[in-house]
This record gives structure tokens, C-alpha cells and sequence, in this order.
């Protein structure tokens, strides 16, 4: 289907349009700026550093980044628990929070490589909960800026 159809071909609907990042903003494109800001030093740079700040893409990310990295330490503390009251159990509990754990990391992995992916290909890819937050945070800052 061609990414310009306003109307979905099999069955008439009209497709919703994705906003696309092609821009520059500083030295960097805003797709570049948008995946870097996935490794938490850069989100917390450019929330502060203009012209990072007042772009719209990059701060959405930025935000979306420290949302994501909040709910992975609190996931994280919470398996930790888990492990903690598993290790009372014998054999079956180490192996359980090994388990656990093991899939916990391969989650936050797989997310963080989609979110990167995502933002080169210049999407506002939104996670549950958390992107609409980091995105109302995004329009606060442009709106008062």
C-alpha cells in the first residue's frame, strides 16, 4: 500500500497519517536525535540543551526514555523481591528467578531495540501508558516554551 493513501484500498477506510520526523535539529537529524535519546545520558541532554529542547520529536523521545527506564528499575526491584522470597524455596526457586529474570531482561531489550528502531524510521512510537505521558510532557514544555 503506498504510504501516501488516504484511503485503505481493500476496504475504504481512511488511514491515519503518521507523523514522520525529517528535519534537522542542531548538528544532528531529528531521527538520529530521536534514537539517541534512548540512551539515557543524551534523553537527559537534550531535555535541557537548545535546540534539543524545544523540538517536539526529540523531547518526546527524551521523555518516553526516562519514563521507560523508571518502570525498568521498578520491575527490576520487584523481581529482585521476588527472587529474594523465591531463594527460600530449595532448587525450583533459583531456577524460577533465574527464569524470570532472564525474560525480564529479553523484554526490556526488545523494547529499548524497537523504540531505537522506531525512532530512526522517524515514528512517534508511543508505549502503553507511558508514551502518552511522555508525550503530554513533550506539548507541555513546547507550549511554555
Amino acid at each position: 500500500m503506498p504510504e501516501e493513501a488516504a484511503f485503505c484500498p481493500d476496504c475504504g477506510r481512511p488511514m491515519l497519517s503518521v507523523e514522520r520526523a525529517r528535519g534537522q535539529v542542531g548538528a544532528l537529524p531529528e531521527v538520529v536525535a530521536g534514537a539517541l535519546a534512548y540512551f539515557l545520558v543524551p534523553a537527559f541532554v537534550f531535555l535541557f540543551v537548545e535546540p534539543y529542547s524545544k523540538n517536539r520529536f526529540v523531547r518526546f523521545h527524551s521523555f518516553q526514555c526516562i519514563g521507560a527506564w523508571l518502570i525498568a528499575i521498578v520491575i527490576a526491584a520487584a523481581v529482585r523481591i521476588f527472587g529474594v522470597a523465591m531463594s527460600l524455596l530449595p532448587v525450583i526457586g533459583y531456577l524460577l528467578i533465574s527464569l524470570v529474570s532472564i525474560v525480564m531482561v529479553l523484554a526490556v531489550l526488545i523494547t529499548w531495540v524497537v523504540l531505537i528502531v522506531k525512532a530512526l524510521q522517524g515514528e512517534m512510537f508511543k508505549l502503553p501508558l507511558i508514551g502518552t505521558v511522555a508525550e503530554r510532557q513533550a506539548e507541555k514544555v513546547q507550549r511554555s516554551v
